[in-house]
């Protein structure tokens, strides 16, 4: 396949062959895949096109928004922070940041923050991008807020506060912007391509973003509310349907225009606006799946403090999805005995595997039990039955 570059160890030609009759047939339009086993590269793969047009190969360096795979690096930042000793995981939000303590949130500690359950899953309604983009004023409407419910009681994925919210702690601790901490002290360092807030030089490298095709059928498939009093599951349908009116992640407008918009690729939103490849994620996720050093030698965790990321936070409906999930600390955690149709009903059980994803399939896995990271990032969104990621998911793990 002339449009499929790197390398890919013979075992999983299954791999190979799947990506390259997607970008072949154009459902992939252009895509990266890395997959590392106990520090060695066994799938290094980029190919395809930067746009639909094929005016621009994908590269090697080329990048492209990875939305909420960037809150794969976002927590590994307050991991290391805590690793360190600065941050304590189960230590009060307000130790670090006092104003957080507004309304009721006095009690809330860091790990909350990190596992989705500190109860501000969004801003109150009605919020806006346009506001969202002034951060230092929508963090702090954060802080002021009262949370939906107790911190630590429920799990519900916060979408869009995750980034603002992870971010002000960083900033707090160390003095620097989450986007300055990621660059000098993970992306740097492991020489991987992963940037938070791009610049002008960025642009020759980027890859235009398309929405999921049917995106605008199963936007509206989400749309529907429900009392707290309406039976079974009403209080999580509740926070559902008002999480999506206060998140800029939830309201409808052109994603074509805006996320391939230079106001949005300069944006620093820890939960959505990173800009990677499969690589550059592979190199960092690698850190937790080798115990504390990526493959590239760089040691960024004690086994100790990824320990603490399989360390249960909360197990049930998810209010956000309406679907079962498992919140560890910084990290989704793979189903236990067997498969469950949660946000990514593929992943296989294990003890020992922490994952996110993004909008339209960039996906990032450690698999520590076995010392494996899988990672993807694509410029094609998919949604639901059509996603991608599962069938390199499933040829990779069937080749093993």
């Amino acid at each position: 396949m002339e449009n499929l570059n790197g390398r890919c160890d013979a075992k999983f030609e299954k791999v190979y062959d799947a990506l390259a009759t997607h970008i072949e047939v154009g459902k992939e339009v252009g895509a990266s895949l890395y997959v590392n086993i106990d520090g060695e590269d066994v799938i290094d793969l980029w190919g395809g096109w930067t746009d639909k047009e094929h005016s621009s190969p994908w590269a090697e360096d080329t990048i492209v928004n990875v939305f909420s795979g960037s809150k794969t690096v976002t927590s590994l930042a307050v991991l290391m922070l805590a690793d360190r000793g600065d941050i304590d995981l189960f230590a009060p939000v307000s130790r670090y940041w006092p104003e957080f303590a507004q309304n009721g949130k006095e009690t809330a500690e860091v790990r909350h923050l990190l596992s989705h359950t500190v109860g501000i899953p969004a801003w109150e309604p009605p919020f806006s991008l346009a506001e969202a983009m002034n951060v230092e004023a929508s963090t702090a409407r954060l802080a002021a807020q009262a949370p939906w419910w107790e911190p630590g009681t429920r799990g519900s994925y916060h979408a869009s506060s995750f980034g603002h919210l992870n971010a002000e702690l960083v900033r707090r601790v160390t003095g620097k912007t989450l986007s300055a901490f990621i660059a000098e002290e993970i992306a740097g360092p492991l020489r991987a391509d992963f940037l938070l807030g791009l610049s002008e030089t960025d642009a020759e490298r980027i890859a235009t973003v398309y929405p999921a095709e049917d995106e605008s059928a199963s936007a509206g498939s989400r749309k529907g509310s429900a009392p707290e009093s309406d039976g079974e599951l009403g209080v999580e349908r509740a926070i559902s349907a008002r999480t999506r009116l206060g998140s800029f992640s939830g309201q409808k407008r052109d994603p074509l225009a805006l996320f391939n918009s230079p106001e949005w690729r300069r944006s620093e939103f820890g939960g959505s606006s990173g800009h990677a490849n499969a690589r550059g994620l592979g190199r960092i996720m690698s850190a937790l799946s080798l115990g504390g050093t990526s493959c590239t030698g760089v040691r960024l965790l004690s086994p100790a403090t990824i320990d603490l990321i399989f360390r249960e936070q909360f197990r049930g409906i998810d209010s956000y999805y309406m679907k079962p999930i498992r919140w560890g600390i910084g990290y989704a955690l793979a189903p236990i005995e067997s498969k469950e149709r949660g946000p990514l009903p593929f992943m296989r059980p294990s003890a020992r595997t922490c994952y996110w994803y993004g909008t339209g399939g960039s996906l990032c896995i450690a698999d520590v039990e076995r010392r494996i990271t899988f990672a993807y990032a694509m410029n094609q969104c998919q949604s639901g039955k059509n996603s991608l990621n599962g069938v390199y998911y499933d040829a990779f793990y069937d080749s093993l």
